[in-house]
């Protein structure tokens, strides 16, 4: 059985860069979000471990996501499945290329057609 867990960390810890510094400056994961990933201060990061291994990240200001991304859908929908159920995600503007997951995992998805890369989520009832 496949050894899994979420945890919270900010950079401040100091296994932060063990756990997240493979993510930063990446073209793989720059080209697969359209996004640039950056360790801001004031960002909690929820870090999907398999076999004590990052392969899935969350970050948050205020619960709003401000970067996702995983090696794959099954892990994303994983991370965002257990990061649902512990908080109420507000209004946040994320990849579009993982929009089946939101859609599959129950959150609101909407503005689909404002960004060009881009759609808007929540974990609320209605808009």
């Amino acid at each position: 059985m496949l050894e899994r867990r979420i945890l919270k960390i900010n950079n401040k810890n100091n296994d932060f860069y063990m756990y997240m510094g493979k993510f930063f400056g990446s073209r793989v994961v720059q080209n697969k979000i359209n996004d640039r990933i950056f360790d801001d201060a004031n960002k909690d990061w929820y870090i999907l471990l398999e076999e004590n291994k990052s392969v899935g990240f969350v970050s948050l200001v205020n619960n709003t996501i401000k970067n996702i991304y995983a090696i794959n859908d099954e892990q994303l929908e994983y991370l965002l499945i257990e990061l649902k159920n512990e908080i109420k995600i507000e209004e946040s503007i994320v990849p579009a290329i993982y929009i089946d997951i939101y859609k599959k995992v129950g959150l609101n998805v909407y503005d689909e057609d404002k960004f060009k890369n881009f759609v808007v989520i929540n974990s609320k009832e209605g808009k």
